[in-house]
């Protein structure tokens, strides 16, 4: 039984790091091995995490222009790095990621839970991700059968107008989930061209700090940290994240329902984003 109580009318998410993928190790490793196999050219995890959240041709054109890249790659091929090569990494990214990103589809912890207790209450499931269409193709019943079933999803190259930071891809579920206000959605992410996108969207914006790409902490080793260890993940995370401005930073998902309980608080006050 839903109850339609909320004032609130849809959660946006992202996929990798806020949802599945505790750490966004799918995309990140992957990135590392295509630039390898395409170039014989070694990146590191921290280089290939700097950009997360942009799609993935912008993300290998924005990790070819980090300074630390760039220096590497002109040393080892006497130039910058081009649209060319761009092209033929993420020709080389594509297949690999297809071939493993069904492997980190486990839902992040309470991830589940925190879902259908929104949809429970009659708050649509919208979702978003820098995965181009043919991932998500592999991860959305890779997801589904993990019982992740969101009412929406949007991939970076559906629309001719580009991905994150720009709105357009939570627009895109506004559209389809027939939500007839920006300012009751929230959107969910672990990376800050995520949460920019939610701002330009109008929306409420909440960051999570330890289960995404900033802490880059797997599952176990977030298991196992000392209250230390995730007290300096979490101040990484947050010094990155909070240059986006997020309504809200919390540890991970399962600490979503109490900031749903405060956004609603809010808006019944008569407060938008």
């Amino acid at each position: 039984m839903t109850l339609s109580s909320s004032p609130l009318q849809a959660v946006i998410f992202d996929w990798a790091g806020t949802i599945v993928d505790f750490g966004s190790f799918a995309p990140t490793s992957i990135f590392v091995e295509a630039f390898k196999r395409g170039y014989d050219f070694d990146i590191t995890l921290d280089e290939a995490r700097e950009p997360m959240g942009l799609g993935k041709w912008d993300h290998i054109q924005a990790v070819g222009r980090l300074p630390s890249v760039d220096k590497r790659w002109q040393a080892q091929f006497g130039r910058a790095m081009n649209s060319d090569d761009i092209d033929r990494i993420y020709a080389t990214f594509m297949p690999l990621q297809k071939a493993k990103v069904a492997d980190h589809a486990a839902p992040i912890l309470n991830a589940i839970e925190v879902v259908e207790g929104l949809k429970q209450r009659g708050i649509k499931i919208g979702s978003c991700s820098g995965y181009p269409r043919e991932v998500m193709n592999v991860l959305i019943p890779a997801a589904a059968d993990y019982g992740y079933k969101p009412d929406y999803v949007v991939a970076t190259d559906d629309l001719p107008q580009g991905g994150r930071p720009a709105p357009f891809m939570a627009l895109k579920n506004v559209i389809e989930l027939g939500v007839t206000n920006v300012s009751a959605c929230i959107k969910v992410d672990d990376a800050a061209p995520g949460i920019d996108e939610g701002h330009n969207a109008g929306m409420w914006t909440v960051g999570l700090l330890l289960s995404g790409n900033e802490a880059g902490l797997t599952f176990e080793e977030y298991q196992a940290a000392s209250e230390e260890t995730l007290a300096i993940a979490r101040e990484k995370a947050r010094v990155k994240l909070s240059k986006s401005a997020p309504h809200y930073l919390i540890d991970t998902i399962a600490d979503l329902p109490a900031v749903v309980t405060e956004i609603e608080r809010r808006i019944a006050a008569g407060e938008r984003p």
